[in-house]
């Protein structure tokens, strides 16, 4: 099939499993394409890799689950610092250790706790 590239987008989304609570982003480059035929498709890259469209059926990478919750890119990130904020200022409000965030499992209350209303 021939096309036509239209354009080039790019967006992140932040990801959080309903089932094991895992908690990722990704950032993507969408391609808006137009064929011969002046039909539109989309196409969704991921690390330069040609990926599945984020918002139809995500995927856990960490437990394979499909219930997973999709919200604007930072959301992990803002709450795994957040929680790395609290735990440094609650052991020693003085001295803030560098962050080790790869190494940690987020479970699913983890990731949502600074979003709850108060």
């Amino acid at each position: 099939m021939s096309e036509i590239a239209a354009n080039t987008v790019h967006e992140a989304y932040a990801f959080a499993c309903m089932s094991c609570g895992h908690g990722w982003e990704q950032s993507y480059e969408i391609e808006h394409h137009v064929d011969i035929h002046g039909h539109e498709f989309v196409v969704y890259k991921a690390d330069g890799e040609r990926v599945p469209s984020p918002l139809s059926t995500p995927t856990c990478a960490n437990c394979g689950g499909h219930v997973v919750r999709i919200m604007r890119a930072g959301r992990v990130a803002g709450a795994q610092q957040f929680l790395h904020t609290s735990k440094s200022a609650k052991r020693d409000p003085e001295k803030v250790p560098a962050a080790r965030t790869a190494d940690r499992h987020w479970r699913l209350s983890d990731l949502l706790h600074p979003f709850h209303r108060r």
